[in-house]
Formats: C-alpha cells, sequence, structure tokens
C-alpha cells in the first residue's frame, strides 16, 4: 500500500527535461516530479504520491495531514 504525503516545495528545478522540486517532508528532504503540478512554487504545499507531486494544498490543509500523521505514530508507540 501507497500512501500521498505532503509536503513543503523548497526548490523548484529542471532534471533530463523534467520540472523537479526538493521537498521537505517534516525535515527530510527528497526529490519529486512536479510536471503534473507545474504552476507549484518554493513554499508552497503539495501531496506527492510515489515520486509525483499530485496537487497542490494550501498550508492549513497541509498541517491538518502532519497532524493526524503525528497522531497516528503516537497511537503506534503506545
Amino acid at each position: 500500500m501507497c500512501l500521498a504525503m505532503p509536503g513543503k516545495v523548497i526548490k523548484v528545478f529542471e532534471e533530463n527535461g523534467l520540472k523537479m522540486a526538493n521537498i521537505d517532508y517534516s525535515g527530510t528532504i527528497n526529490k519529486a516530479c512536479i510536471e503534473y503540478v507545474p504552476e507549484i512554487t518554493a513554499g508552497e504545499y503539495t501531496i506527492i504520491h510515489a515520486g509525483f507531486a499530485i496537487s497542490v494544498i494550501n498550508e492549513d490543509e497541509a498541517m491538518k495531514s502532519f497532524e493526524a500523521w503525528q497522531e497516528l505514530e503516537k497511537r503506534i508507540n503506545e
């Protein structure tokens, strides 16, 4: 099962002809393809699935997702 994760765009760049970005997932930074959301800019949030940005979300939505993940992690570790 794969889960889509929210992340904040840190840097937008081109690689091998594709629009890419460095994405911050609560302190972990990975690269993702942003071809499906070409309007996104640094500082905005996105949902990443399987290495591809699939939608742009606002900061409030991202924070709600982070809170839900933290709650799940807390329950798992109890």
